[in-house]
């Protein structure tokens, strides 16, 4: 399957794309608008965090004339995994089997979103990563590759997961890994949300895969990455680490709940273009109800 050809994902359920936003007026209908060109039968959660530059008025006109479009509106900034948490409690809550987690500024590509979906069939969390044969990072400075590169090679070392792309926030969960891997003990945000619970996902034995995708870097608007960001990320991750050698975090068994069918194989995905890569109810949301498969 390329990722210009359309297939169906009915057989998955109810599937959601959860997009957080923080002043991406100049983004967020572009972005949308490939999402609903690329996989017309998905819904569409907008979390805007009470963007000063419109983006949350520029959301509710997307939602008022596209039924697969909601959002939620938060009281205020409160981070990327606080944006995310809420939507997937709002998934949830909605009864939602795959929830999708995808930035608004084009970094993640749309049109790649049916391999996550095609591969999280044989699997309880799909990551996309720019760091596995195939993938790779598009106009991206040369800091920020070692940034990421460096905190995926880190994260593997000290958290002893085989994962090349621990940090990369374009992926696909099955409703019940969220729900067996302790949404509200996670109080990490960033780049280590990330980390946190991909290591949460692999530490209770769900089957997590990666498939190869191109990070671009966003031509509009400015970047949330920060000094504090980073600066959480290296000291959580050690934390982590040092409390897994020392016996603090063992292995837990999967959860009876975690629904994946057993997988025989790992899905084949199409080369990337390019570069050879507490509660939701804290705020309001707005659009139709979406449809149910």
């Amino acid at each position: 399957m390329t990722d210009r050809e359309q297939t169906s994902f009915a057989d998955l359920g109810k599937v959601l794309v959860i997009i957080p936003t923080y002043n991406e007026s100049e983004n967020i209908e572009p972005i949308v608008a490939r999402l609903r060109a690329a996989v017309p039968d998905v819904d569409v959660l907008i979390a805007d965090d009470n963007s000063p530059d419109g983006t949350g008025d520029i959301a509710d006109t997307l939602a008022e004339h596209d039924p697969h479009v909601q959002v939620m509106h938060r009281a205020g900034k409160e981070g990327l995994g606080a944006a995310y948490i809420a939507g997937f409690r709002w998934g949830i809550d909605r009864g939602y089997d795959v929830l999708v987690e995808m930035d608004a500024d084009g970094s993640h590509q749309p049109e790649q979103l049916p391999r996550l979906l095609e591969a999280v069939r044989d699997a309880d969390l799909v990551l996309g990563s720019r760091w596995v044969p195939g993938g790779g990072a598009v106009n991206w400075p040369g800091h920020r590759k070692l940034i990421s590169r460096g905190g995926s090679t880190y994260s593997r070392l000290m958290l002893g997961v085989d994962i090349h792309d621990v940090t990369g926030g374009f992926r696909a969960f099955r409703r019940d890994t969220l729900l067996g891997i302790g949404l509200d003990e996670v109080a990490s945000q960033g780049y280590c949300f990330q980390v946190d619970l991909a290591w949460r996902a692999i530490r209770k034995g769900y089957r997590v895969l990666e498939v190869p995708i191109t990070f671009i870097e966003r031509e509009r608007g400015n970047s949330k990455m920060s000094n504090t960001i980073v600066a959480e990320a290296l000291w959580r991750v050690t934390a982590w680490g040092v409390g897994r050698r020392v016996g603090k975090y063992a292995d837990k068994p999967t959860p009876e709940l975690a629904p994946s069918k057993p997988a025989d194989r790992t899905p084949d995905a199409a080369p990337a273009p390019g570069d050879a890569d507490p509660t939701a109810t804290s705020g309001t949301t707005t659009g139709a109800t979406p449809p149910r498969t």
